[in-house]
């Protein structure tokens, strides 16, 4: 699953940290979650298209199918 994360998180003057802090995870998730190395749950993803004010949707796109 690809995703504007941090694009979105570097528009706003977030830092990974904040960022984590808002969502009620670790600087280390929201690193993963930037480098496609972790798909955020549902509920977290609601948490961070909250936080970067944008819908989850305009966050995450599928990717190339079996790409990882």
């Amino acid at each position: 699953m690809e995703n504007e994360i941090r694009a979105r998180r570097k528009e706003l003057g977030l830092s990974q940290e904040e960022l984590a802090r808002r969502c009620g995870v670790s600087r280390q998730t929201i690193n993963a979650i930037e480098n496609n190395k972790y798909d955020p749950t549902l509920a977290l993803a609601f948490y961070l298209a909250r936080e970067l004010q944008c819908t989850v949707d305009a966050l995450f796109s599928p990717g190339e199918p079996g790409a990882r």
